[in-house]
Formats: C-alpha cells, structure tokens, sequence
C-alpha cells in the first residue's frame, strides 16, 4: 500500500475533518522542506476531486509555507552565515529586502526544480519580512499548484495527457540516470 493509499484512507475514515488533515499533513511536509508533497496532492485529487482537491492542496502548501517560514526564523536566524550559504544567489535572497525580495521568491516559486523548503528557509534566515514573503509564495504557488496537480489528475485518470506525462517523466529520469553513469 503506497502513501498515497494510506492518506485517502485516512481521508475517508475521518471524512468530517479530511480538509484539516490534509492541511496538518501539508504543514508537516513543508517543515521537513525535503519531502515532495505529489502523494497528498493525489490524495487530495482522489478524495477531494479536482477543483477542491486544488484548493486544499493550495491552502495547506501556503499555510505551511508560512508557519514554516515563522519556525525557520525563530530557530535558524543565526545560520545565515553558514558557510554552505555563500552561493551568489543564495547571499542575494538572503540580503533582499522589499521588491527585490518579492520578485526572487516569486521566481523561485515559479521554477519547478527548486525545492520550496529551501526558499522558504533562505528568505526566513535573511531579511525578508513576513508579509513579502507571504505574498510572494502564495502567488508563485498558484501555477505550480495548478501544474502539479492537472499531471497528477492526467496520470490519475490515465488520459492521454497522463500517458504522455508519464512518457516525459520516465525519459527525463531516465536520461538524469544515463548522464549521472556517464560522467562516473
């Protein structure tokens, strides 16, 4: 039984407070900042559908992204002279203040292969205020929120834009494997 699997039944035997579960399991997962949240956004699609199953999908990432970003201040300010933070756009994210802060939370949001929990720990260790960053996720959440989940929907309901996702994701994997080999 995948974690898929555990979560809708789980879902479906507290069904009065499913929303709140999934929302406690979104805040769970941004803490961590590592695990992939696609197995709850399944979940929500499967026992939600797919307009509420977005919706709670989204509502728990941003909150978790906030009570993250609050937790992450409280608890790792000091790290932002760590060492391993001196990569240039990192000294940038983590020195940006008002739009500049805006805009590079944005853009980061937007890119599909860039882990939120480490936005979310670098824009609370730097200068970003609470407000900017709020904004900022939430907005870039929508269209990875909307792509994540029409996939998952797609590969779900096995249409034919879910065979094709499929077909892209197994060759990207596919062809990261063949590259990583190559160069060992």
């Amino acid at each position: 039984m995948s974690l898929k699997d555990l979560i809708i039944d789980l879902f479906t035997a507290y069904e009065n407070i499913a929303f709140l579960l999934s929302i406690g399991i979104n805040m769970i997962i941004s803490l961590l900042g590592v695990v992939p949240s696609v197995f709850l956004t399944a979940a929500n699609l499967t026992v939600f559908g797919f307009g509420e199953g977005m919706a709670v999908s989204f509502i728990g990432e941003a909150f978790g992204a906030v009570i993250s970003f609050i937790l992450y201040r409280k608890g790792f300010r000091k790290a932002a002279n760590m060492r391993g933070l001196s990569h240039p756009k990192v000294k940038q994210l983590l020195a940006a203040e008002g739009k500049e802060s805006f805009y590079l939370i944005l853009a980061l949001r937007l890119l599909p292969f860039v882990p939120s929990g480490i936005v979310t720990f670098i824009a609370a260790i730097g200068k970003t205020s609470l407000f900017i960053f709020v904004l900022a996720s939430s907005i870039g959440k929508v269209p990875a929120i909307l792509i994540e989940g029409y996939s998952i929907y797609q590969i779900i309901h096995w249409t034919w834009e879910g065979k094709l996702v499929t077909a892209i994701i197994a060759c990207v994997l596919i062809a990261m494997t063949w590259k990583k080999v190559k160069t060992k």
